[in-house]
C-alpha cells in the first residue's frame, strides 16, 4: 500500500504541476487578451514580443496533453524529482520557442496578405486549411501522434541517456515528435486569427483528444477531413477564416 501511495504520488505531482502551469498561462492570455492588438499577422509585436507570447500560448495548448508523458517520466526519476522535471519541461517549450521563429516569418507575410483583396486572403486561408487537412492524414502524422500516445519505449530510450543532460535531451525529444505531431494545427491559428482564444480552445481539445482519447487517431483523421471541407467552405463563407478576411471572430 505504501509502495502504490508513493506511485501515485510521483506520478500526480509532476501531472499537477504541468496542468497549473498551463492554468497559469490561459489565465495570463486571457486576461492580456484586451490588451493585446487586435490586427492579423503578428498582432504589431516584434519577434521578442511574439517569442514570449507564443511560448505562453504553446504552454496553454500543450501542456494539459503532455502531462501523462511527463508523469510516466518522473516514475524514472529516483532523485532531484522537482528540478529534474522542471529541466524537462523547458526542454520541451525551448523546442516549441523555436518553432516560434518560423512562425514569426509565416504570420508576418501572412499579415502582408491580409491587406490584399479579401479573394487573395480567402484563398490563403483555403491553402492553410489543405495543408493541415493533408498532413493530418499522413504516414509521419500517424507515427508522430503514436509516439505521443504510447511512449514507453520512448521512456526506455530516455533510460539510456548518460548524464546531466538526460532530462533536458529527454524532454527536446518529445518536444520535437510533439511539434511533428501538431505543428499543422498551430498552423491554423494563421487563419483563425493568433489570438483568437476560442480557436485556441477548440484547438486545445483536439490537441488534447488526439492524444489522450482511446480513439485519438480517429480524431486525427477526423480533423484532416473537416479540415479539408473547410478549404472549400471558405471560398463561400469567407469568415471561416477571420484571421485572413477580416471576419467577425478575429477579435474574440
Amino acid at each position: 500500500m505504501t509502495g502504490r501511495l508513493v506511485t501515485v504520488r510521483r506520478t500526480a505531482g509532476p501531472a499537477g504541476l504541468l496542468l497549473v502551469a498551463a492554468a497559469a498561462a490561459w489565465v495570463w492570455l486571457v486576461t492580456r487578451r484586451g490588451s493585446m492588438p487586435g490586427m492579423p499577422g503578428t498582432m504589431g509585436l516584434a519577434l521578442p514580443a511574439f517569442l514570449a507570447v507564443w511560448t505562453l500560448m504553446i504552454a496553454a495548448m500543450m501542456l494539459p496533453a503532455t502531462a501523462p508523458v511527463a508523469a510516466l517520466y518522473a516514475r524514472t526519476i529516483t532523485v532531484h524529482r522537482a528540478p529534474r522535471m522542471v529541466a524537462f519541461t523547458v526542454a520541451y517549450l525551448l523546442v516549441w520557442a523555436a518553432a516560434g521563429l518560423p512562425a514569426y516569418a509565416l504570420a508576418s507575410g501572412l499579415g502582408r496578405a491580409a491587406g490584399l483583396p479579401s479573394v487573395a486572403g480567402t484563398a490563403v486561408a483555403a491553402a492553410i486549411f489543405a495543408l493541415n487537412g493533408v498532413y493530418q492524414l499522413t504516414p509521419l502524422k500517424d507515427r508522430c501522434l503514436a509516439r505521443c500516445r504510447s511512449p514507453i519505449g520512448m521512456m526506455l530510450r530516455y533510460g539510456s541517456y548518460p548524464g546531466p543532460s538526460r532530462d533536458l535531451r529527454a524532454g527536446a525529444h518529445h518536444g520535437s515528435f510533439c511539434l511533428g505531431c501538431c505543428w499543422s494545427l498551430m498552423v491554423l491559428l494563421a487563419a483563425f486569427g493568433v489570438m483568437n482564444l476560442w480557436a485556441m480552445v477548440v484547438l486545445t481539445g483536439v490537441i488534447t483528444a488526439e492524444k489522450l482519447a482511446p480513439a485519438g487517431h480517429l480524431v486525427a483523421r477526423v480533423v484532416g477531413i473537416v479540415s479539408i471541407a473547410l478549404a472549400v467552405a471558405v471560398f463561400w463563407v469567407p469568415e471561416l477564416a477571420p484571421g485572413l478576411t477580416g471576419g467577425g471572430m478575429a477579435g474574440m
